[in-house]
């Protein structure tokens, strides 16, 4: 798959391109539970590897079923 985020990027919260996985809302919902892409936590910042963002949307992947009913 080609990658959605660049690699050797990081990503802050309020980045625009974070929201092609999620809205703020969502995010801190999901590090709250403990889903979601890997995140480093610096004081009150969080921030996201393009590299890990990749890792976790490739993970997200389904592969529909070939032929209907199983």
């Amino acid at each position: 798959m080609a990658n959605l985020f660049d690699q050797n990027r990081n990503y802050v919260l309020g980045d625009d391109e974070l929201n092609l996985i999620g809205d703020r809302d969502k995010l801190a919902q999901w590090r709250h539970k403990g889903l979601g892409p890997a995140f480093y936590r610096l004081g009150r910042k969080i921030i996201y590897r393009g590299a890990d963002l990749n890792a976790w949307a490739e993970a997200q992947r389904v592969e529909p079923s070939k032929g209907g009913l199983v």
